[in-house]
């Protein structure tokens, strides 16, 4: 049973006010999409905001997972499908543009 998020989010579930994430935001969100969070991908999760913040965008999978020491495969190994744009769906970020 999925328990109901808290907070405010737009039609494709993506949060509306970036200041409204915490970890356990970030496991409502995952648990509202079906899957179970686990510490290697709350790691993805905050390595991602963190390289928002000091960039500004969302990164590109390529350099996520270069970062990250992971293939992109890996990524969508644990994911199966968008790996970033549910990195940055559940970690509170923007929806990524181009290859999601």
């Amino acid at each position: 049973m999925a328990t109901a998020v808290t907070v405010p989010l737009d039609n494709e579930g993506f949060l509306v006010d970036r200041d409204d994430w915490s970890e356990e935001v970030a496991v409502e969100l995952a648990s509202a999409d079906g899957f179970e969070m686990t510490d290697q991908v709350m790691v993805f999760i905050r390595e991602a905001r963190t390289m928002y913040d000091e960039d500004g965008v969302v990164p590109p999978i390529r350099i996520f997972a270069k970062k990250q020491k992971v293939s992109t495969k890996e990524l969508y190994d644990i994911f199966k499908k968008g790996p970033m744009k549910l990195i940055c769906k559940w970690g509170g970020l923007p929806k990524p543009t181009g290859c999601v």
